[in-house]
């Protein structure tokens, strides 16, 4: 029998190819450097992590009946994240992501997620058809959701019974994606993870800093929102509570692609463990911090 996961990632599991040199692109445009092909996606950096951590994460994702597909399968599965709930369907192909990388940051990026946006809510069928709860019987533990989704399924997730006693975690899975987010943020039972140009879009402003840009969600009518400014700080605003700050350690950044899916997934994780709000946000970013250095554990 399948024991029970402690948490439920849904979102995109893909194929994460990224290109990284440590020169400046901005003054040559070919440059000698790595590329790596390994499991990603929002939903995964997050069930990688939480699972380093002890954790029983599975995805609720949809990933193709392809050869890269059979192989991201084992890849999961060989990094202690749960496959038994995936979506798999002959017609959608692997979704894939492509990142460039030097030294001074992310440099471009380019998401193919078309199959998990194909797939819409068939990826959750697990939490409706008693595998893992009803509409009746609602999941009762933490959801981590990422932004790939579509937005119409975003909104239908913010009024389902399904996700009515859900601890919901939500994160956007870009910029470029962070408004889809709107209705399910102000979900009673929902934490917010942004950096702060994504919170500067869903509050159609610009914030100097992350405290800011946390009470700005807060009055938007997030029930609670966590807004990292990169090698800055961080802060944690909720409804109610006051406003945490917590700064950054100070590193040399060997990888940027997947940090704020670290700090979101070690936030958690600690709060899932009884940590303090604050004692959550620190080790937050002290996991982030060695993520985006490239420290081994």
């Amino acid at each position: 029998m399948t024991a029970t996961p402690d948490i439920l990632c849904i979102g995109s599991v893909l194929w994460d190819i990224i290109g990284r040199t440590e020169s400046d692109l901005s003054t040559r445009g070919d440059m000698a450097g790595q590329i790596t092909r390994i499991p990603g996606g929002v939903a995964m950096n997050i069930a990688m992590t939480v699972a380093r951590f002890g954790m029983r994460p599975s995805v609720l994702t949809a990933i193709g009946f392809d050869h890269e597909g059979d192989d991201l399968l084992i890849a999961t599965q060989s990094l202690g994240v749960g496959t038994e709930y995936v979506y798999r369907d002959n017609a959608l192909p692997t979704d894939r992501y492509m990142a460039i990388e030097d030294c001074t940051g992310l440099v471009a990026a380019i998401a193919d997620a078309h199959s998990l946006e194909a797939a819409g809510d068939a990826i959750l069928a697990p939490l409706s058809d008693g595998r893992l709860g009803t509409a009746q019987t609602p999941w009762r533990g933490q959801i981590a959701l990422d932004g790939n989704l579509t937005a119409a399924l975003l909104a239908e997730i913010a009024v389902s019974p399904l996700f009515s006693c859900a601890d919901l975690r939500v994160a956007p899975a870009s910029p470029g994606k962070a408004e889809r987010l709107l209705p399910v943020m102000r979900h009673p039972g929902a934490t917010l993870y942004v950096n702060l140009q994504e919170a500067g879009l869903l509050c159609e402003t610009r914030f100097k800093t992350s405290a800011d840009a946390a009470n700005g969600l807060v009055r938007l009518g997030a029930a609670r929102a966590l807004v990292t400014d990169g090698a800055r700080d961080a802060s944690d605003a909720a409804q109610g509570q006051p406003t945490l700050s917590h700064p950054a350690r100070t590193v040399q950044a060997r990888r940027i692609t997947g940090a704020g899916d670290t700090f979101m997934a070690a936030h958690l994780f600690a709060e899932s463990q009884g940590a303090s709000r604050f004692d959550a946000l620190q080790r937050a970013q002290a996991a982030a911090a060695a993520y985006v250095a490239f420290e081994e554990d």
